[in-house]
């Protein structure tokens, strides 16, 4: 991660492209709280105020009472989930191992979701699927588990979660989702519950991030 480049740059360009697909959830994945690459502005408040979102939650991914909490950049980078519907529990969790900590938790009417950042080192990945696996196992309601899961060794090493979850991939097909200017790697993932129905799911070639965005359409979660 270069943290001298500016995150404003495109952010406008990044918002519209999500306004124009009028979802009803966004996750945001390395997004900047106000530091001064966004020139001290939320992105997540900032587009959830463009996009007509009445709520926003947003964490720092590193370990809660970790040294760079206290750097500037690091400070404010993290995680977001935007919501246009109503926010019946919200939670972060922390992983016990790994850079990036941080899982976003928010649970709508009719399911949890979780907004992940995974690792970039195997062994620690494991260790943090096995708690994912347990946070599904928690959970009261069907669920949705996104984001950036580094899986580098490829697809497969989200086969024991999936089995042990009973969770589906929107991705079937595993089309690769990085770098987006010439995808090679598949990367990231939504992964859902059985009992919740996908409509459909797209992965539009735009170069706004280093990841394509994954978009799904779900039958209705907060009514």
């Amino acid at each position: 991660m270069d943290i001298l480049r500016r995150t404003d740059d495109h952010f406008k360009t990044i918002t519209d492209f999500i306004s124009e697909l009028k979802p009803d959830i966004v996750g945001l994945v390395e997004a900047d709280g106000g530091s001064f690459r966004m020139r001290h502005r939320h992105q997540a408040q900032q587009m959830a105020l463009a996009i007509g979102f009445p709520h926003h939650t947003f964490g720092v991914k590193y370990k809660a009472s970790g040294l760079l909490r206290h750097f500037p950049v690091f400070s404010k980078q993290g995680n977001a989930l935007l919501t246009k519907g109503g926010i019946q529990r919200e939670r972060f969790h922390y992983f016990k191992h790994g850079f990036k900590r941080l899982v976003i938790e928010l649970e709508l009417e009719k399911a949890t979701l979780f907004l992940v950042h995974l690792s970039l080192r195997r062994n620690v990945r494991r260790h943090q699927l096995l708690r994912l696996q347990q946070l599904v196992a928690d959970a009261s309601k069907p669920c949705i588990v996104a984001g950036d899961f580094n899986a580098l060794m490829g697809p497969d090493e989200l086969k024991g979660f999936l089995e042990a979850t009973g969770m589906n991939k929107a991705n079937s097909d595993n089309a690769p989702t990085y770098p987006s200017w010439n995808p090679s790697h598949v990367l990231d993932f939504v992964c859902y519950s059985p009992k919740l129905k996908l409509n459909a799911f797209t992965l539009p070639k735009v170069t706004l991030s280093d990841h394509l965005p994954l978009v799904c359409d779900f039958e209705d979660l907060s009514a």
